[in-house]
């Protein structure tokens, strides 16, 4: 009798969540959340404000989003705007990275 090596299955490799560097309205977020999950940008825009209007959450939400994940790289020839430069900022504060970009 011969015996045959079944293959075991690879884990399927983890994407980063990151904010889209391409699909911003505002911070990126609602477009980095369409590229993680495969769901329409659209989509995570009318949540957010369906969120904003009924639990009065939405806004604080994407703000601590905006802050707590970093941004996929911009493309090339863009430079961040003041907010996405106070972002990362605050984020490498909060998270005792000085200096890092």
């Amino acid at each position: 009798m011969t015996t045959t090596e079944i293959p075991t299955p690879q884990p399927a490799p983890v994407r980063p969540f990151l904010r889209s560097g391409t699909d911003r309205m505002a911070g990126g977020v609602c477009g980095g959340l369409a590229e993680y999950t495969g769901i329409d940008a659209t989509l995570w825009r009318v949540g957010a404000v369906l969120l904003t209007l009924t639990a009065g959450t939405g806004v604080l939400v994407y703000l601590l989003l905006w802050v707590a994940v970093p941004s996929a790289p911009l493309p090339e020839g863009t430079s961040p705007s003041l907010l996405e430069d106070w972002a990362q900022r605050l984020r490498a504060a909060l998270l005792g990275r000085r200096g890092e970009r």
